[in-house]
């Protein structure tokens, strides 16, 4: 039987969750930007399930704002801003992902992305703000569900392929030492040649030939010089 694996023993909310990109940025003169996408990462042996709150629910649509990742999976959480208007310029607020284990309740861990809507890309992005201005939410009470979409076909787990931290790097060295498929070597064809000229030559005891009689030879070296040349051949259709 199969041992399933069981998540750490952690404090709650402790949990490591992984997301990309950590801060989404909608811009009002470009349509294309209002449907901005979140990939949730589960690098465990255990599957998680999720669940989406905002700060700021009415302002945003969220496609499959609940749903469950697989082990060394990847999902997409498709957000769209629904209510880009002047008054909402500059203001920052917050998606929060709590992931917990399938059969439980408790959250295992969390993670915030911040959103903010902007004018346009073409401007300059306002200056962070001071520590003791940002909003501090502490508490999940402040975060509530936005409202959601059920696509007509749900969104599938994506597996991910795990990777030390310069795979890439190792990656492309692999591929760059990798050895370049040629031709046989000039040592081989002229051993093959070889080869097939001893073939050719008359066999010792031949009386009628004009080859002179110390080219003759043995049925036995032609044994060799066949059986060599089949195993050039073999090398010679592998390269």
């Amino acid at each position: 039987m199969q041992q399933q694996h069981r998540p750490p023993e952690l404090v709650g909310g402790s949990l490591p969750v992984f997301v990309f990109p950590n801060e989404l940025v909608f811009y009002a003169d470009d349509q294309s930007s209002h449907k901005q996408v979140l990939t949730l990462y589960n690098p465990y042996e255990f599957a998680l399930k999720f669940k989406v709150l905002c700060t700021a629910p009415n302002k945003y649509t969220v496609v499959d704002a609940t749903g469950a990742v697989k082990p060394q999976c990847c999902v997409d959480i498709v957000i769209r801003h629904r209510d880009v208007r002047a008054c909402h310029y500059g203001v920052y607020d917050k998606f929060r992902l709590q992931v917990s284990e399938q059969s439980q309740r408790k959250a295992l861990g969390r993670k915030e992305v911040t959103a903010t809507l902007r004018p346009s890309a073409s401007q300059d992005p306002p200056s962070p703000r001071p520590q003791d201005e940002e909003r501090r939410i502490a508490d999940s009470e402040f975060f509530e569900q936005t409202a959601f979409q059920t696509g007509r076909k749900k969104r599938g787990n994506r597996c991910c392929v795990k990777l030390p931290l310069d795979g890439a790097k190792l990656s492309q060295n692999s591929i760059e030492s990798r050895p370049v498929a040629g031709g046989p070597s000039l040592l081989t064809v002229l051993l093959g040649l070889v080869c097939m000229a001893a073939l050719m030559l008359p066999t010792l005891g031949e009386q009628e030939s004009t080859v002179p009689v110390y080219l003759h030879l043995s049925v036995n070296k032609k044994l060799v010089a066949a059986y060599v040349l089949g195993l050039l051949t073999m090398v010679i259709l592998r390269t």
